[in-house]
């Protein structure tokens, strides 16, 4: 599962929509709706919020706005009927280009093009719902180890 902290429109049309199915399935857990992936670290950022449920459902209304604007019918009715918060989660900037990294790979090996026209020589962004403040990638990241790796803090 991969909960990405960039900003859908990085995504080709293949992550965009591995994010929604992968982005439903973690509002299932925590709705308890699934007995799967209940300890998925990186569901850790959600649960740590007052309304974990408001806030995957914050995140999903983002990944629906951005399908939306490329013409795709993905089904909004799908997200949780939660209340509809302002979610600031921080998220540190190495997690943020550790995941740049990580989709430039994907990028090159699975769609070249948009590699090229939308993600080499590009400043990443982040998901309207998270607030990059100072640090490494998070510990829950199943990164190889390396000197710049840090505790996330």
């Amino acid at each position: 599962m991969r909960i990405w902290t960039l900003h859908p429109s990085h995504l080709d049309p293949t992550g965009l929509v591995a994010l929604w199915r992968e982005t439903l399935l973690a509002q299932a857990v925590l709705l308890g709706r699934t007995r799967g992936y209940t300890r998925h670290p990186q569901l850790a950022r959600f649960r740590a919020r007052p309304d974990p449920v408001a806030a995957i459902a914050a995140y999903l209304r983002s990944v629906h706005e951005e399908a939306r604007s490329r013409g795709y019918s993905f089904d909004s009715s799908r997200i949780a009927d939660a209340p509809r918060l302002e979610v600031r989660i921080p998220e540190t900037r190495g997690q943020l280009l550790f995941e740049w990294t990580h989709l430039g790979k994907k990028l090159r090996a699975r769609n070249p093009r948009w590699y090229v026209r939308r993600h080499r020589g590009v400043r990443p962004t982040a998901h309207p719902i998270f607030r990059l403040v100072a640090g490494n990638v998070r510990s829950w990241e199943h990164a190889p180890a390396s000197p710049d790796r840090g505790n996330g803090g």
